[in-house]
């Protein structure tokens, strides 16, 4: 049954794009199973650059069928705009479908997104969302008051629905930030020529999925985000409002657990995080900044300057066993070229002076946590044209043979450029 799940294993920003793009490329189906635009995959290929937010990066191969499944939440504005983005660079839509059950994300979810967050910036717990919308649209799920898919391209329910959400929201808008209401029939005109145009993609894309399983196709579910973003498994409360650990994949494409064959699992071989929340490994020096500038670490979406650490195999090891990882792929390699001394965290040392080698369940412990570092050597060789193991230095072997040993997980791929080519295939 050759369906693989391709995840992010640290806090997001792992270079998922490139690898789903290997992957894609044999796929039959794509699946995107949660989160929303707030994500972004950069995939270079044919000398383009795409950089891709909600729709899954197979819609770059003609062949394959793209999926937006169940448990995404899609804006009916920026999902078009994505569209038309790719079909003026050629790229082909009409195999892209969505599912009726998947969540809308409308004005209102924009504005409390970014009112909410003034409000915990002026208390200082903001989180640092992204403000496209996603927390108050899985709110409204959770809630059972959101609006799916179905309801609206429905063209009958279409208006009352919305209408209806609008008034609802206005009252927490006006009553609640004092802010200035949404006119109902300016987003009511708006929002109608949206479902109009989406009205053919949208089916239960579960059954899709599904018969292709059940064919044998090679169907590929696409992680956006990264383990400890999760609701649930993540770094509480400094997360994502869904699922992206493997577990989700299967909730939100409406699949079950026993389809899946392989989770593959994105590192960076140092470690990055956005927005707020605890990182142990985090470098506020010359190292730190040199990592990011080399490793061009700006966020796809939003351009923000990411923080940026080494290698947290503590992480590592936590996320290998949450996802159930079968291969564990290490991304941009090529950025440390020219320190001296690559640093792998292997255990924290917490305030009240207790060594651990597990992630807390309280992630509020790691405040101030020292880590613990084994040591390599660096290399300053150029690794960007090595395309076999035997071409790579003895540092850089020693590096990722260390990390194998650490983690306690195979390494099956190796990326040192961010080229599609630019990939060693170990096993």
């Amino acid at each position: 049954m050759p369906c693989k799940v391709i995840l992010g294993a640290q806090w997001g920003d792992e270079g998922k794009g490139k690898f789903i793009d290997i992957f894609a490329e044999g796929a039959d189906l794509v699946v995107r199973s949660q989160g929303g635009n707030n994500a972004g995959h950069t995939v270079v290929a044919g000398g383009e650059q795409y950089k891709l937010q909600l729709i899954p990066s197979g819609i770059l191969y003609p062949n394959c069928v793209n999926i937006i499944g169940p448990g995404v939440v899609v804006d009916p504005r920026n999902v078009l705009r994505e569209i038309d983005g790719l079909t003026a660079k050629g790229i082909s839509c009409d195999k892209l479908f969505i599912d009726a059950r998947a969540h809308c994300i409308l004005p209102w979810h924009l504005a409390l997104d970014a009112l909410s967050e003034a409000e915990k910036a002026e208390q200082g717990t903001a989180i640092g969302t992204t403000k496209k919308g996603i927390g108050p649209t899985y709110m409204d799920k959770a809630e059972r008051s959101g609006i799916r898919m179905h309801d609206f391209v429905d063209e009958v329910r279409f208006e009352s629905v919305m209408r209806e959400a609008c008034a609802r929201k206005n009252r927490v808008i006006t009553g609640v930030y004092g802010a200035e209401p949404i006119d109902a029939d300016a987003v009511i005109a708006e929002y109608r020529v949206y479902a109009d145009r989406l009205r053919s993609m949208v089916r239960d894309t579960s059954v899709m999925t599904y018969e292709a399983v059940q064919q044998g196709k090679e169907v590929l579910f696409e992680g956006a985000q990264g383990t400890l973003l999760d609701l649930d498994m993540g770094t509480y409360p400094y997360v994502t409002s869904s699922h992206p650990v493997a577990g989700g994949c299967c909730i939100g494409s409406g699949v079950g657990p026993t389809a899946i064959s392989q989770v593959i699992g994105i590192f960076k071989s140092y470690t990055t995080r956005v927005g707020e929340g605890p990182f142990p490994t985090e470098l506020f020096d010359e190292t730190g900044d040199y990592i990011r500038k080399a490793g061009g670490e700006f966020g796809t979406v939003t351009g923000r300057a990411r923080r940026t650490g080494w290698f947290d195999a503590v992480v590592a090891r936590y996320a290998v066993r949450v996802n159930g990882l079968t291969d564990v792929v290490i991304n941009k390699i090529d950025p440390l070229r020219g320190l001296p001394k690559l640093k792998v965290c292997v255990a924290y040392r917490l305030k009240n002076g207790q060594t651990v080698t597990e992630l807390p369940a309280n992630f509020m412990e790691l405040e101030g946590c020292e880590p613990v570092y084994e040591e390599f050597d660096g290399f300053t060789e150029d690794i960007t044209g090595c395309r076999s193991w035997d071409e790579l230095p003895a540092a850089v072997q020693d590096y990722i043979r260390q990390l194998a040993r650490i983690i306690g997980c195979k390494i099956t791929m190796l990326g040192v450029g961010p080229a599609r080519d630019q990939v060693i295939t170990l096993a």
